[in-house]
């Protein structure tokens, strides 16, 4: 019995081994294939993505209006992309969403097969409006209390919140000016430090 197992193994192995004529190509290919796929997760910060940082969005130029109205929303200080856009049901449905969400975004944007107009897909649509009612339970038990026609099973939140947090324009070239960097201090340090008033004018600037 085991001996017969010996010979299947050494059997199987015989196949599995490369002739050492192609010995050599095989390793510069795949040192080739390593290299390559270590440079693609270099270039794309491909770690950032299971961290909840907002700035991981736009690793890919076409969520930069979604990240720029989102950051001068008042949702910039409470809520991060994920807090939203992600199910908090469990922690193994959050992250099997994120990595096939994540990884149809990556698709879509290498191959430039995105739209010019971004519409969220209808798991999307479940997952945020899932999340603005774990969020703002009291405020719509308040509100379905007051106004229940207005508070029906199959609305969505954004059918009366069309501002919020995005705004409703959701081209590409919408807000091209989505994350215009703030402008330097027009003094040198140097002369700001012998005025203290000059001084006090920049940090209230800044």
């Amino acid at each position: 019995m085991l001996s017969t197992l010996k010979k299947y193994i050494r059997r199987l192995w015989s196949h599995l081994v490369l002739p050492p004529a192609w010995q050599l190509p095989f390793l510069v290919l795949a040192g080739l294939g390593l290299g390559l796929g270590l440079l693609a997760i270099y270039l794309s910060n491909a770690w950032s993505y299971a961290s909840d940082d907002p700035k991981a969005c736009i690793n890919c130029h076409v969520m930069t209006t979604h990240y720029g109205t989102w950051e001068k929303s008042s949702h910039a200080h409470v809520a991060t992309c994920n807090d939203c856009h992600v199910p908090h049901d469990n922690v193994i449905k959050k992250y099997v969403f994120k990595a096939t969400d994540g990884l149809r975004h990556s698709a879509m944007f290498t191959f430039h097969l995105e739209p010019q107009v971004l519409e969220i897909k209808p798991a999307g649509m479940r997952a945020v409006h899932d999340n603005c009612l774990r969020c703002h339970t009291k405020t719509v038990d308040q509100v379905a209390s007051l106004m229940p026609a207005q508070c029906q099973p199959e609305r969505v939140c954004w059918e009366c919140h069309r501002e919020t947090p995005h705004g409703r324009q959701h081209s590409l070239s919408a807000l091209p000016n989505a994350q215009v960097p703030k402008l330097a201090a027009p003094l040198p340090n140097w002369i700001s430090e012998q005025f203290p008033e000059m001084r006090h004018q920049k940090k209230k600037k800044e």
